[in-house]
């Protein structure tokens, strides 16, 4: 075994090789940046993803350099993207167990229709950087998670998908370890159906709802997360809400914090007609009105709201009901006598069938919906620009992360100089 391993290294460590002489022996000579590009590790992803074929993943390097070149990802900056970085449209959340790092994309709709594709792209390519710059040494891959809560039509979030899939995939190969596809149009899933056989990253990416992490034991108080406090009852607006009323109850809201309930109902006409008599005793009273039978109790007659001591009790209603039809015919034969088929029992041996039931293995919702658990708190936690920022790099970071560290030298040689 450890020979193989040994042969099989040597042979990877040859086709990488190979590969970067074929690189340096065509025409357009590579630049240092592009050395420091192309380095051991960039060559075997490219090598993976295309079979370890050497041509074409000497080609496809080719491409996704004179790409880079296009896009300018050396000249990237976060002071291109201060409106972006300023709503959180696209950053990195932290990193998972695994120490990859968590991408988070919550573009509207209305964002490509008023900035270019070549914008996109470009916030594309700066955010993915910024992860790749937050990877530890031995972490090579990332996780994407697309909010797609803030598109309407499943077709623009469609093409937006693939585009970044389709540069993920030609541009960053190897790098995505999985995409999750957050609450989108109800559409989508029939569209990515068909689209999914010709994607080439399709069995990376999973659709998952929020809904199903909702009530969730590890991340109950949704109070601290902006998008979920909506759903719970908020105490400071019993105050505005204020009590009303019906002819028959009256909803009041409780103004007591410690209260166990944020609201009681109670008799809004409190009449003999609709109540009944006042002093019955308690045994016949019935149930005390709550919310769980107060809808049950309005409809119900007014011989079942009155109290029972104020008709015969031997009538079994207001109404007589109808009769039974009379026995034409008596049974000569005794019923206990009659002979049931009898049941089988099961047996030992079942049908082989059984064994390829699909019922024992989770489905494909499941596995993404548990996949999906150990990220549901970056998707929850609130966007903070300055822990963002303070993940950037120069030069990415911009004239901020480029200026800061000059300006606490510079201080520190001042302070040393006074003494």
């Amino acid at each position: 075994m450890g020979r193989k391993d040994s042969s099989q290294a040597q042979r990877e460590k040859q086709r990488v090789q190979s590969v970067v002489e074929l690189l340096k022996k065509q025409a357009p000579p590579l630049t240092i940046k592009q050395e420091k590009f192309c380095n051991n590790a960039c060559v075997e992803r490219f090598l993976k993803a295309k079979g370890d074929h050497v041509k074409k993943a000497a080609k496809q390097i080719r491409a996704c350099l004179a790409w880079r070149d296009s896009i300018g990802t050396d000249n990237l900056m976060a002071d291109e993207f201060s409106a972006e970085l300023a709503e959180g449209v696209a950053y990195v959340a932290g990193n998972d167990d695994e120490l990859r790092p968590v991408v988070i994309f919550r573009i509207k709709q209305d964002y490509q229709k008023f900035h270019s594709q070549k914008l996109f792209t470009r916030l594309l390519v700066f955010t993915l950087e910024v992860a790749i710059q937050t990877m530890a040494k031995n972490v090579d891959q990332f996780v994407i998670l697309f909010d797609a809560s803030f598109f309407r039509s499943a077709s623009s979030f469609m093409n937006m998908l693939l585009a970044t899939l389709k540069i993920l995939g030609d541009q960053y190969p190897g790098r995505l370890h999985k995409a999750f596809v957050i609450d989108p149009p109800s559409l989508f899933s029939y569209l990515w159906k068909g689209v999914k056989p010709f994607v080439e990253l399709s069995s990376s990416a999973a659709i998952v709802s929020s809904i199903d992490f909702e009530e969730s034991i590890e991340f109950n108080d949704l109070s601290c997360y902006p998008r979920a406090a909506s759903l719970r009852f908020d105490p400071s607006t019993a105050a505005k809400l204020g009590s009303c009323s019906s002819s028959r109850f009256s909803f009041t809201v409780s103004h007591h914090l410690d209260s166990l309930k944020p609201w009681y109902l109670s008799f809004g006409d409190t009449s003999v007609s609709k109540v009944g008599p006042a002093n019955h005793p308690v045994a016949f009273s019935g149930p005390a009105i709550s919310p769980l039978n107060a809808r049950s109790y309005s409809f119900a007659s007014p011989v079942a709201r009155g109290p029972h001591d104020s008709f015969d009790v031997g009538r079994k209603g207001m109404f007589p009901s109808t009769p039974m039809p009379q026995r034409t015919q008596k049974l000569d034969f005794d019923p206990s006598t009659i002979r049931h088929p009898r049941t089988p029992n099961p047996s030992f041996l079942k049908s082989p069938a059984l064994f390829f039931r699909r019922d024992s293995q989770p489905s494909r919702v499941e596995k993404s919906r548990d996949s999906f658990t150990p990220f549901v708190k970056f998707y929850r936690r609130p966007y903070d620009e300055m822990i963002y920022r303070s993940k950037m790099r120069p030069p990415l970071g911009g004239l901020i992360s480029i200026v800061s560290p000059q300006l606490r030298r510079n201080r520190h040689i001042s302070m040393s100089q006074r003494f």
